[in-house]
């Protein structure tokens, strides 16, 4: 007589979502309950994604009001008591513009060292992910340290910021000198401070190795970081040409 042996089904590994979105070690977000880690990891990353395009849309509105009362002051005349007559107050700003290219330069560099960062980190929970399996190891082999890159040249854009501010200042060009010169800080200020922002959640998302945080938490927290940061490059790019082409 034939003897049946129970057959056991085997599961194939998951390889990665959609979107640059790493495989996730189960349980990693509920306690062990099999595949229900990954599908939390999924919610979490998508929740996290929407909070930060959320974010921009609020930026990009700000900044659509600046540059609509950056051109509206731009044509308007003002009216001269001395003349009783309308004039045309707005003088064309002398920009420091091999300084601002530099700047540029920093943070269009910094914006490829966070992607990379991202990267590293997405490979991170991939190997860990491996790793969890008994009798296999895998060599991460040499880690550059691409978010802490980002934050030097983060910091080296801002620091950029201030020395075109002080230029600015040696050709005459204060916060009240005109409105034209009012509107050149006004924008790269705002801009500056929401740059900040971004360092400050990047120094967050930093620390959380040295609580030794999950590696997917860590991840999200680069992912919606380095969104972020991609905007805020691009959200210079159109300031810069726009002070260049209107002033």
């Amino acid at each position: 007589m034939a003897a049946l042996s129970p057959t056991i089904p085997v599961q194939e590994p998951r390889i990665g979502g959609t979107g640059g979105e790493p495989p996730v070690r189960d349980g990693g977000g509920n306690g062990g309950s099999g595949g229900d880690g990954y599908a939390d990891y999924r919610h979490r990353l998508r929740r996290a994604r929407l909070g930060i395009v959320v974010l921009m849309v609020a930026i990009v509105m700000l900044f659509v009001a600046f540059t609509s009362a950056y051109v509206f002051r731009q044509g308007l005349p003002t009216f001269d008591d001395r003349t009783s007559s309308y004039v045309r107050d707005w003088i064309p700003v002398n920009l420091p513009i091999q300084l601002l290219l530099v700047n540029t330069f920093l943070l269009l560099l910094s914006s490829a060292t966070i992607e990379l960062a991202r990267r590293q980190m997405i490979r991170r929970v991939a190997l860990a992910g491996v790793e969890s399996i008994p009798g296999v190891r895998v060599s991460n082999g040499h880690s550059f340290p691409w978010l802490g890159a980002t934050v030097v040249l983060g910091v080296g854009f801002l620091v950029g910021q201030w020395l075109a501010w002080q230029a600015l200042a040696d050709r005459g060009f204060y916060l009240a000198t005109n409105p034209s010169s009012s509107f050149v800080y006004l924008l790269t200020a705002a801009h500056a401070v929401h740059l900040m922002g971004g360092l400050v959640v990047m120094l967050y998302a930093a620390s959380l190795a040295l609580l030794r945080k999950p590696l997917e938490a860590r991840c999200i927290v680069l992912d919606v970081s380095a969104w972020y940061w991609h905007f805020m490059a691009f959200l210079w790019i159109y300031i810069f040409a726009l002070l260049v082409v209107m002033r």
